[in-house]
Protein backbone atom coordinates (compact mmCIF):
# COMPACT_ATOMS: atom_id res chain seq x y z
CA UNK A 1 0.00 0.00 0.00
CA UNK A 2 2.90 2.23 0.17
CA UNK A 3 3.88 5.09 2.89
CA UNK A 4 0.85 7.50 3.43
CA UNK A 5 2.21 10.80 3.91
CA UNK A 6 5.64 9.43 3.70
CA UNK A 7 5.32 7.63 7.57
CA UNK A 8 8.29 5.49 8.23
CA UNK A 9 9.92 3.61 10.96
CA UNK A 10 8.13 1.94 14.17
CA UNK A 11 7.88 3.59 18.05
CA UNK A 12 7.26 2.12 20.79
CA UNK A 13 6.49 3.52 24.24
CA UNK A 14 5.55 2.29 27.81
CA UNK A 15 6.15 3.49 31.09
CA UNK A 16 7.53 0.18 32.23
CA UNK A 17 10.85 -0.61 31.71
CA UNK A 18 11.01 -4.06 31.54
CA UNK A 19 7.76 -4.13 28.94
CA UNK A 20 9.60 -1.00 26.98
CA UNK A 21 12.83 -3.52 26.27
CA UNK A 22 10.46 -6.15 25.30
CA UNK A 23 8.67 -3.80 22.55
CA UNK A 24 11.58 -2.60 21.40
CA UNK A 25 13.32 -6.07 20.86
CA UNK A 26 10.37 -7.09 18.69
CA UNK A 27 9.95 -3.75 16.92
CA UNK A 28 13.67 -4.21 15.92
CA UNK A 29 13.23 -7.80 14.39
CA UNK A 30 10.16 -6.46 12.50
CA UNK A 31 12.41 -3.06 11.29
CA UNK A 32 15.37 -5.41 10.31
CA UNK A 33 12.57 -6.74 7.67
CA UNK A 34 11.69 -3.74 5.97
CA UNK A 35 14.46 -1.84 6.71
CA UNK A 36 13.43 1.03 8.92
CA UNK A 37 14.55 2.20 12.49
CA UNK A 38 13.10 1.91 15.65
CA UNK A 39 12.39 4.73 18.31
CA UNK A 40 11.22 5.01 21.69
CA UNK A 41 9.55 7.72 23.54
CA UNK A 42 10.55 8.82 27.21
CA UNK A 43 7.95 10.64 29.41
CA UNK A 44 8.44 12.01 33.03
CA UNK A 45 8.69 15.37 35.09
CA UNK A 46 12.50 13.89 35.49
CA UNK A 47 13.94 11.09 33.30
CA UNK A 48 15.85 8.82 35.03
CA UNK A 49 16.40 5.90 32.49
CA UNK A 50 19.72 6.08 30.45
CA UNK A 51 18.77 5.98 26.67
CA UNK A 52 21.82 3.67 25.85
CA UNK A 53 19.72 1.11 27.73
CA UNK A 54 17.19 1.03 25.47
CA UNK A 55 19.98 0.33 22.73
CA UNK A 56 21.33 -2.49 24.06
CA UNK A 57 17.75 -3.83 22.93
CA UNK A 58 17.67 -2.37 19.26
CA UNK A 59 16.93 0.86 19.58
CA UNK A 60 18.27 3.99 16.83
CA UNK A 61 16.33 7.03 18.31
CA UNK A 62 15.06 7.96 22.02
CA UNK A 63 12.77 10.77 22.07
CA UNK A 64 12.93 12.37 25.66
CA UNK A 65 10.63 14.67 26.89
CA UNK A 66 10.82 16.13 30.63
CA UNK A 67 8.12 18.28 31.89
CA UNK A 68 6.38 19.15 35.16
CA UNK A 69 2.77 18.72 33.82
CA UNK A 70 4.17 14.82 33.21
CA UNK A 71 4.70 14.21 37.07
CA UNK A 72 2.87 11.02 37.67
CA UNK A 73 2.44 10.17 33.85
CA UNK A 74 -1.36 11.24 34.10
CA UNK A 75 -2.53 9.69 30.55
CA UNK A 76 -4.27 13.06 29.10
CA UNK A 77 -0.42 14.66 29.48
CA UNK A 78 0.99 11.86 28.20
CA UNK A 79 -1.37 11.73 25.12
CA UNK A 80 -0.94 14.78 24.12
CA UNK A 81 2.79 14.65 24.42
CA UNK A 82 3.36 11.41 22.28
CA UNK A 83 0.73 12.95 19.47
CA UNK A 84 3.09 15.70 19.28
CA UNK A 85 5.91 13.70 18.56
CA UNK A 86 4.41 11.62 16.17
CA UNK A 87 2.78 14.41 14.18
CA UNK A 88 6.68 15.57 14.09
CA UNK A 89 8.48 12.24 13.48
CA UNK A 90 5.63 10.59 11.54
CA UNK A 91 6.38 6.50 12.63
CA UNK A 92 4.39 4.06 10.32
CA UNK A 93 3.73 2.10 13.67
CA UNK A 94 3.38 3.04 17.37
CA UNK A 95 3.38 -0.41 19.72
CA UNK A 96 2.22 0.55 23.69
CA UNK A 97 3.04 -1.41 26.33
CA UNK A 98 -1.01 -2.72 27.73
CA UNK A 99 -0.48 -1.95 31.11
CA UNK A 100 -3.38 -0.62 33.13
CA UNK A 101 -1.37 2.74 31.91
CA UNK A 102 -0.97 2.14 28.53
CA UNK A 103 -4.55 0.19 27.88
CA UNK A 104 -5.96 4.27 29.08
CA UNK A 105 -3.14 5.91 26.83
CA UNK A 106 -3.87 4.11 23.71
CA UNK A 107 -6.97 4.93 22.56
CA UNK A 108 -6.55 8.56 23.55
CA UNK A 109 -3.70 8.98 20.97
CA UNK A 110 -5.73 6.95 18.73
CA UNK A 111 -8.72 9.32 18.46
CA UNK A 112 -6.48 12.52 18.72
CA UNK A 113 -4.29 11.16 15.33
CA UNK A 114 -7.82 9.69 13.55
CA UNK A 115 -6.43 6.47 13.31
CA UNK A 116 -6.96 2.69 14.19
CA UNK A 117 -5.90 0.90 17.41
CA UNK A 118 -5.80 -2.74 18.09
CA UNK A 119 -5.86 -3.67 21.85
CA UNK A 120 -3.96 -6.67 23.73
CA UNK A 121 -2.15 -8.33 20.74
CA UNK A 122 -0.40 -11.33 21.16
CA UNK A 123 1.36 -11.60 17.51
CA UNK A 124 3.24 -8.76 15.27
CA UNK A 125 4.16 -9.22 11.81
CA UNK A 126 4.71 -7.65 8.71
CA UNK A 127 3.85 -7.72 4.83
CA UNK A 128 6.88 -6.78 3.89
CA UNK A 129 5.27 -6.80 0.24
CA UNK A 130 2.77 -4.33 1.17
CA UNK A 131 4.54 -2.74 3.98
CA UNK A 132 1.26 -4.10 6.29
CA UNK A 133 1.45 -4.53 9.89
CA UNK A 134 -0.33 -7.90 11.21
CA UNK A 135 -1.62 -7.97 14.22
CA UNK A 136 -3.30 -10.95 16.02
CA UNK A 137 -5.45 -10.79 19.06
CA UNK A 138 -7.65 -13.30 21.38
CA UNK A 139 -11.55 -12.71 21.57
CA UNK A 140 -14.24 -14.56 22.64
CA UNK A 141 -12.71 -16.12 25.84
CA UNK A 142 -9.79 -17.59 23.69
CA UNK A 143 -12.09 -19.01 20.98
CA UNK A 144 -10.76 -17.45 18.45
CA UNK A 145 -8.14 -15.64 16.86
CA UNK A 146 -8.53 -12.42 14.95
CA UNK A 147 -6.03 -11.51 12.55
CA UNK A 148 -6.29 -7.38 11.88
CA UNK A 149 -4.43 -4.52 9.86
CA UNK A 150 -4.71 -0.98 10.00
CA UNK A 151 -5.25 0.95 6.65
CA UNK A 152 -4.56 4.38 7.67
CA UNK A 153 -1.11 5.75 9.42
CA UNK A 154 0.50 5.39 11.62
CA UNK A 155 -1.01 2.43 12.94
CA UNK A 156 -1.06 1.88 16.83
CA UNK A 157 -1.51 -1.17 18.78
CA UNK A 158 -1.09 -2.08 22.59
CA UNK A 159 0.88 -5.23 23.83
CA UNK A 160 0.60 -6.89 27.01
CA UNK A 161 3.74 -7.26 29.19
CA UNK A 162 5.59 -10.53 28.58
CA UNK A 163 4.68 -12.01 25.23
CA UNK A 164 7.69 -11.38 23.39
CA UNK A 165 11.28 -11.96 24.63
CA UNK A 166 14.03 -9.06 25.73
CA UNK A 167 17.07 -9.65 23.18
CA UNK A 168 20.08 -7.55 24.04
CA UNK A 169 22.26 -6.13 21.02
CA UNK A 170 25.30 -5.37 21.95
CA UNK A 171 27.25 -2.41 20.84
CA UNK A 172 24.85 -0.28 19.97
CA UNK A 173 24.36 3.61 20.75
CA UNK A 174 20.68 5.54 20.18
CA UNK A 175 20.78 9.23 19.13
CA UNK A 176 19.05 11.24 22.23
CA UNK A 177 16.54 13.97 20.98
CA UNK A 178 15.36 16.08 23.49
CA UNK A 179 11.93 17.65 23.03
CA UNK A 180 10.70 20.43 24.49
CA UNK A 181 6.75 20.99 24.55
CA UNK A 182 4.21 23.19 25.69
CA UNK A 183 1.90 20.90 28.13
CA UNK A 184 -1.97 22.22 29.29
CA UNK A 185 -2.44 22.04 32.94
CA UNK A 186 -4.01 18.85 33.63
CA UNK A 187 -7.23 18.51 35.15
CA UNK A 188 -5.96 16.40 37.41
CA UNK A 189 -3.92 16.22 40.32
CA UNK A 190 -1.60 12.98 41.96
CA UNK A 191 -1.55 13.79 45.54
CA UNK A 192 -0.11 10.69 46.75
CA UNK A 193 1.46 6.95 45.31
CA UNK A 194 1.21 4.07 47.33
CA UNK A 195 2.98 1.12 46.29
CA UNK A 196 1.10 -2.34 46.33
CA UNK A 197 2.44 -5.00 49.51
CA UNK A 198 3.24 -7.68 47.77
CA UNK A 199 4.41 -10.91 49.77
CA UNK A 200 7.21 -13.06 48.61
CA UNK A 201 8.45 -13.17 44.85
CA UNK A 202 6.27 -12.05 42.48
CA UNK A 203 5.09 -15.20 40.57
CA UNK A 204 6.08 -13.27 37.10
CA UNK A 205 9.60 -13.25 38.60
CA UNK A 206 9.59 -16.91 39.50
CA UNK A 207 12.09 -19.74 37.48
CA UNK A 208 10.27 -22.39 37.96
CA UNK A 209 5.98 -22.06 37.95
CA UNK A 210 3.36 -24.95 38.71
CA UNK A 211 -0.21 -24.47 37.74
CA UNK A 212 -3.35 -25.63 39.29
CA UNK A 213 -6.41 -26.31 36.41
CA UNK A 214 -10.18 -27.67 36.60
CA UNK A 215 -8.38 -31.05 37.36
CA UNK A 216 -8.14 -30.45 40.91
CA UNK A 217 -10.99 -30.98 42.60
CA UNK A 218 -11.09 -28.80 45.66
CA UNK A 219 -8.86 -25.70 47.45
CA UNK A 220 -7.10 -27.99 49.54
CA UNK A 221 -5.95 -29.74 46.89
CA UNK A 222 -3.25 -27.14 46.01
CA UNK A 223 -1.87 -27.96 49.28
CA UNK A 224 -0.19 -31.08 46.87
CA UNK A 225 1.10 -28.66 44.50
CA UNK A 226 2.44 -26.10 47.39
CA UNK A 227 4.61 -29.29 48.29
CA UNK A 228 5.93 -29.96 44.93
CA UNK A 229 6.85 -26.18 44.55
CA UNK A 230 8.49 -26.15 47.90
CA UNK A 231 10.77 -28.89 46.39
CA UNK A 232 11.29 -27.69 43.24
CA UNK A 233 11.63 -23.70 45.01
CA UNK A 234 8.95 -22.71 42.30
CA UNK A 235 5.72 -21.07 42.92
CA UNK A 236 2.03 -21.94 42.55
CA UNK A 237 -0.73 -20.42 40.19
CA UNK A 238 -4.10 -21.11 38.71
CA UNK A 239 -5.84 -20.67 35.53
CA UNK A 240 -9.05 -18.49 35.44
CA UNK A 241 -11.66 -20.62 36.41
CA UNK A 242 -9.86 -21.54 39.28
CA UNK A 243 -9.84 -17.90 40.32
CA UNK A 244 -12.76 -16.34 38.80
CA UNK A 245 -15.45 -19.18 38.63
CA UNK A 246 -14.86 -20.96 41.72
CA UNK A 247 -13.47 -18.00 43.41
CA UNK A 248 -10.42 -19.46 45.33
CA UNK A 249 -7.77 -17.36 44.31
CA UNK A 250 -7.79 -13.90 43.43
CA UNK A 251 -5.07 -14.23 40.51
CA UNK A 252 -4.67 -16.29 37.85
CA UNK A 253 -2.14 -16.84 35.21
CA UNK A 254 -3.40 -16.43 31.80
CA UNK A 255 -3.80 -13.65 28.97
CA UNK A 256 -6.57 -11.51 30.80
CA UNK A 257 -4.15 -12.21 34.08
CA UNK A 258 -0.42 -12.94 34.85
CA UNK A 259 1.62 -13.73 31.64
CA UNK A 260 4.40 -15.15 32.99
CA UNK A 261 8.40 -16.66 31.34
CA UNK A 262 9.65 -19.07 33.70
CA UNK A 263 12.58 -21.63 33.04
CA UNK A 264 10.42 -24.53 34.06
CA UNK A 265 6.54 -24.21 34.02
CA UNK A 266 4.16 -27.60 35.30
CA UNK A 267 0.69 -27.69 34.60
CA UNK A 268 -1.28 -30.01 36.14
CA UNK A 269 -4.85 -31.06 35.44
CA UNK A 270 -4.99 -27.69 32.72
CA UNK A 271 -7.06 -28.80 29.84
CA UNK A 272 -4.97 -25.84 27.58
CA UNK A 273 -7.41 -23.10 26.55
CA UNK A 274 -6.01 -20.79 24.13
CA UNK A 275 -6.04 -18.03 26.50
CA UNK A 276 -4.23 -19.85 29.23
CA UNK A 277 -1.49 -21.10 26.80
CA UNK A 278 -1.11 -17.64 25.32
CA UNK A 279 -0.29 -16.63 29.18
CA UNK A 280 2.59 -18.73 29.14
CA UNK A 281 3.90 -18.40 25.93
CA UNK A 282 7.14 -18.05 26.57
CA UNK A 283 7.98 -20.65 28.75
CA UNK A 284 11.22 -22.54 28.48
CA UNK A 285 9.73 -26.14 29.25
CA UNK A 286 6.47 -27.10 29.67
CA UNK A 287 5.83 -30.06 31.72
CA UNK A 288 2.10 -31.35 31.36
CA UNK A 289 0.45 -33.79 33.82
CA UNK A 290 -3.44 -34.56 32.79
CA UNK A 291 -5.77 -37.84 32.64
CA UNK A 292 -6.77 -36.92 29.15
CA UNK A 293 -4.70 -37.90 26.65
CA UNK A 294 -6.86 -35.75 23.99
CA UNK A 295 -6.52 -32.61 26.54
CA UNK A 296 -4.87 -29.80 23.73
CA UNK A 297 -2.44 -28.63 26.32
CA UNK A 298 -0.11 -31.97 25.27
CA UNK A 299 0.36 -29.89 21.77
CA UNK A 300 1.93 -26.94 23.49
CA UNK A 301 3.98 -29.09 26.13
CA UNK A 302 7.44 -30.17 26.02
CA UNK A 303 7.03 -33.52 28.08
CA UNK A 304 3.75 -35.31 29.34
CA UNK A 305 2.51 -37.03 31.63
CA UNK A 306 -1.19 -39.23 31.15
CA UNK A 307 -2.29 -40.10 34.23
CA UNK A 308 -4.31 -39.05 37.49
CA UNK A 309 -2.66 -36.20 39.28
CA UNK A 310 -3.81 -37.54 42.69
CA UNK A 311 -1.05 -40.36 41.97
CA UNK A 312 1.70 -38.56 39.67
CA UNK A 313 1.96 -35.45 41.98
CA UNK A 314 2.77 -37.41 45.31
CA UNK A 315 5.34 -39.71 42.96
CA UNK A 316 6.81 -36.97 41.68
CA UNK A 317 7.27 -35.35 44.90
CA UNK A 318 9.13 -38.48 46.67
CA UNK A 319 11.65 -38.97 43.31
CA UNK A 320 12.33 -35.40 43.68
CA UNK A 321 13.04 -35.32 47.64
CA UNK A 322 14.95 -38.63 46.91
CA UNK A 323 17.47 -37.02 43.62
CA UNK A 324 17.91 -34.06 45.94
Amino acid sequence: MGLEGNYKGIMVYSEDIDTLFELISKSRELANQIQTDVSAILLGDRIEIIPNELAAYGVDKVYMVENPQLKGLIAEACAESISIIINRVKPEALFIGATKRGKELAPKIAEKLKTGCVSECVSLDIDKAKRDFIMKRIIFGGKVVSTHTIVKRPIIATIPPRIFEKKRIEGRAAQVIKIDLEIPSSKFEILEVKNKVVSGKKIEEASIVICGGRGLKQKEDFKLLDELANVLKGQVGCTRPIAADRGWFTEWIGLSGKKIKPNLYITVGISGAIQHVAGVRGAKVIVSINKDPEAPIFSESDYGIVGDLYKVIPALIEHLKKIK
